[in-house]
């Protein structure tokens, strides 16, 4: 397919940063999240030696770890479950033999992710007595990078676009069906799911110390987020609005539907937070 058609840009990105072989190398979907982690990672450190996360800064590095454990194996389990079962017993003679582990094909569910990743953080306050609450307004806060840097793995790889649409900066995905201009709606998601709630949070959780308050705010602005882009984005086979299947409620997609909980648990943060007096001492780090 050619590179233009009809003034449009047809995607053709490699997916690859280093080709080695067949289906394997380095694609940009793995450095995209690597990113992202090491973005959080340098973050929290800087917020623990400045006494705005209660762990000391040798500990940021294990904590991280856990939580990017947690956010790929909720994304990925996330999307099987919600999208696509049929991976957890399909196999192929080719690396990675396993479908659910073939990242690449079919991705991850950012609500998965965000199951996974406060699945690891209560593992680790419970584990190092720390409070939680206080964790998830540091992920929350330093999140949206991470989704950022995801929703810009999409766009390298093509995959999740948008609507069909004829406009200035519609862009051909070659392998949607049909091949006509769409949204870049990766590209929206990446604005309204991670840039625009990180230039919000980052410094709103400079300036409070109510614990819970990034993390319901976070909650209301990617739930917000998330349901505006996907007016964009094309339904995922198997998603309400996807060919024969109707919407939910006349016009809501899945990923619409799983974004609901979020303002109802957001917005019930936000209330216990301002209710309490602010703690400073519960974001100290403390040595153990």
């Amino acid at each position: 397919m050619p590179a233009s058609v009809h003034g449009h840009w047809v995607h053709d990105i490699d997916p690859f940063l280093l080709h080695i072989s067949g289906d394997f190398g380095i694609r940009w979907y793995g450095v995209s999240y690597l990113v992202g982690i090491v973005l959080g990672w340098w973050l929290l450190s800087r917020w623990s030696r400045a006494s705005r996360l209660p762990m000391p800064p040798q500990q940021v590095g294990d904590f991280i770890v856990a939580i990017a454990i947690g956010m790929i194996l909720g994304g990925r389990l996330g999307y099987a479950l919600l999208y696509d079962p049929a991976l957890f017993w399909t196999f192929t003679p080719s690396l990675p033999f396993w479908q659910l582990l073939a990242v690449h094909h079919g991705g991850m569910a950012s609500h998965g992710g965000i199951a996974g990743i406060a699945l690891a953080a209560w593992w680790w306050s419970r584990r190092r007595r720390q409070d939680m609450l206080v964790l998830g307004d540091a992920l929350a806060a330093v999140g949206p990078i991470g989704i950022a840097c995801g929703r810009c793995a999409n766009f390298i790889n093509g995959e999740l676009w948008g609507r069909p649409w004829d406009g200035s900066w519609a862009v051909i995905f070659p392998d949607a069906r049909p091949p006509v201009p769409r949204h870049p709606s990766q590209l929206y998601a990446m604005v309204l799911e991670g840039l625009l709630i990180a230039a919000v949070l980052i410094p709103l959780h400079a300036r409070h110390r109510r614990p819970g308050l990034t993390l319901g705010l976070f909650m209301i602005l990617y739930g917000a987020g998330r349901f505006v882009g996907e007016f964009f984005r094309e339904p995922d086979a198997g998603q309400p609005g996807f060919g024969d299947i109707p919407p939910i409620l006349g016009f809501m997609s899945k990923g619409q539907a799983f974004t609901l909980p979020l303002f109802v648990l957001g917005g019930i943060l936000i209330w216990l937070a301002l209710r309490r007096p602010s703690n400073p001492d519960a974001y100290a780090a403390k040595a153990r």
